[in-house]
């Protein structure tokens, strides 16, 4: 299993895909697909039955998971999409950002 550079709360814009441009947050993380599911991003129609909680039923938009590969993390400073790694501060492994070297 690798290790993913994305968790979730982290902003990211779509890079690749029907949805490129697309900027939102990281709701959660599924590391066994290598996907994540971004706010906002990648709405698919769902049908409901009607049930106690909605008895009309119908059609909901709801997030569908995005490959990992196809997102990139925003940098901080910059506003702009870039990559990530991995340094030591002290004892303790941070994430920071390639085009501005800020700690994420």
């Amino acid at each position: 299993m690798t290790k993913l550079k994305i968790k979730s709360g982290d902003n990211v814009v779509v890079i690749a895909g029907d949805h490129k441009g697309e900027e939102g947050k990281v709701m959660r993380v599924i590391t066994e697909k290598n996907k994540a599911i971004v706010e906002g991003v990648n709405l698919v129609s769902k049908h409901e039955k009607p049930n106690a909680k909605n008895p009309q039923g119908g059609i909901a938009k709801k997030e569908a998971p995005v490959h990992i590969s196809n997102l990139a993390l925003i940098d901080p400073k910059s506003k702009k999409a870039t990559r990530v790694g991995f340094k030591m501060e002290g004892d303790k492994k941070v994430r920071f950002s390639k085009k501005s070297n800020e700690v994420i």
